[in-house]
């Protein structure tokens, strides 16, 4: 039975069924869900060689790695990695991060040349201590072998990171052992070598997220320490926040900062985002206003629960676009990846803290409004 071009045409849209190609294969255009679920994990994304899943798709793998499984004790911290490519199978499992701790929180990883980088993030021991680690991973899908590269020079956790010139790797601001640090780390990984850049000028955070399109990018909130109680315990809140930065053209350590129009509210924890090079800007989605450790349960004592509001930098007009939100509300995230057209969210932690499996889609094709500033 034939289909007609638009039936076809809907199929590649919706991105949720196979397609049979001209030589009879079936190819998936199906991001499937994860073997378990998870959240707080890194999570990275390249294009791939060959055909994609239908006419004008891309090919993409994803990596996931690191985060938190069902339980949500220190118990269920994770060193699994698992791969997803275009190929109908779903996620592959690779080799686990090859470190003696239990797992990692908080990782994060990005991809060059086609190649993954896992990076950072913190442990967790028995008695609750946490521990930013330094191990930086270089991984090869196509071996499943990884190799370690230099550690960073202030190991960090809940840091924002992204790729220049596909060749050396950020990290913005972050937490430290013990506190929150405004560091700009600089990983160059043609020379295996780190460096300071320009340090981040707002409040030192974690948590916070970011994107990049060409030489410039944007960072937004994040979880700020706002000195102690009356009991000493330090006081974490949301940071209301917004810097972009520009990356000089001959040093790749200088960047120039400007402070951005504020977003609605009182500031954003653990949302997702990326650089949308197509539409040049940078776009944020989900997570929450109120603070919480790695079980979701605010340090208030209050469970927190996520948001499905969308917003854009958009870098034509100078301006933040407020967008359809997205398909579902979440939080816990550390990116946004692109497959089949769309961006996603893998993963992640959902209303009343529960664990996600599913890649939860969104479309830009939606009509958009600017926010007045």
């Amino acid at each position: 039975m034939w289909l007609s071009r638009s039936i076809i045409k809907l199929i590649l849209a919706v991105g949720l069924l196979p397609v049979v190609s001209a030589f009879g294969a079936v190819q998936a255009c199906t991001l499937f869900p994860l073997p378990q679920g998870l959240s707080n994990h890194a999570v990275a994304w390249t294009y791939a060689d060959g055909a994609g899943c239908g006419a004008g798709i891309k090919k993409t793998k994803i990596l996931v790695a690191g985060g938190l499984r069902g339980g949500k004790t220190w118990r269920h911290v994770s060193k699994k990695v698992f791969l997803h490519e275009d190929d109908g199978k779903g996620w592959k499992i690779m080799p686990d991060l090859p470190m003696k701790e239990r797992g990692v929180l908080a990782a994060t990883a990005v991809s060059v040349k086609g190649k993954f980088y896992i990076m950072g993030g913190y442990t967790v021991a028995p008695d609750g201590a946490e521990k930013s680690t330094p191990y930086v991973f270089y991984f090869n899908d196509k071996t499943k072998k990884y190799r370690r590269m230099a550690n960073m020079p202030v190991p960090v956790d809940d840091t924002v990171s992204f790729t220049y010139q596909d060749r050396y790797i950020y990290l913005v601001s972050g937490w430290h052992d013990t506190d929150n640090v405004q560091h700009v780390q600089v990983y160059d990984t043609l020379k295996n070598t780190w460096s300071m850049a320009t340090p981040f000028p707002g409040k030192a955070v974690f948590g916070h997220a970011g994107g990049i399109v060409g030489n410039r990018f944007i960072i937004a909130d994040g979880v700020g320490v706002f000195g102690l109680s009356d009991s000493g315990r330090r006081q974490y809140r949301t940071v209301n926040q917004q810097w972009m930065g520009t990356i000089d053209a001959d040093n790749p350590r200088l960047i120039t900062w400007q402070r951005l129009p504020k977003l609605p509210g009182k500031g954003n924890y653990r949302m997702a985002a990326v650089g949308d090079a197509a539409q040049d800007r940078i776009i944020f989605t989900g997570g929450t206003s109120n603070a919480y450790n790695y079980s979701g349960i605010g340090y208030n004592g209050v469970p927190s629960q996520p948001t499905a509001h969308t917003w854009a930098w958009d870098f034509k007009s100078g301006q933040w676009q407020v967008l359809k939100n997205w398909s579902e509300a979440t939080m816990d995230h550390r990116g946004l990846v692109m497959a089949y057209g769309r961006w996603y969210t893998v993963g992640g932690m959902g209303r009343d803290q529960k664990l996600l499996k599913r890649a939860i889609p969104w479309s830009w094709d939606v009509k958009q409004k600017k926010q007045e500033k």
